[in-house]
């Protein structure tokens, strides 16, 4: 019984651990979200190609249908961000 007692202690702990690591850090300032459905660079729509690729660039969450699209990106990223600013600028103020 003793050993069992100890398993789910365990497993409390380390699901305790896996939700800490999860929290939002409220130091870290809020990315600005993607405002597209399709990869800034290639145009193929995200998730065509398996997951979207995620990452941060410029205080900004940028969206690729896969990795080699970030090297195109980080070559002339002032291109693309101006996308990204346009397509904000294209959908409707929300209420």
């Amino acid at each position: 019984m003793s050993k069992f007692v100890l398993a789910l202690a365990t497993c409390g702990l380390f699901a305790g651990t896996l939700g800490a690591a999860e929290a939002v850090d409220p130091a870290k300032p809020k990315l600005k979200p993607y405002p597209l459905t399709t990869c800034v660079v290639s145009g193929e729509a995200l998730g065509g190609m398996g997951e979207a690729v995620v990452v941060e660039r410029n205080g900004r969450e940028v969206k690729f249908c896969c990795k080699g699209c970030i090297k195109d990106f980080d070559k002339a990223p002032e291109k693309y961000i101006k996308k990204m600013e346009e397509a904000e600028k294209a959908k409707p103020a929300a209420k």
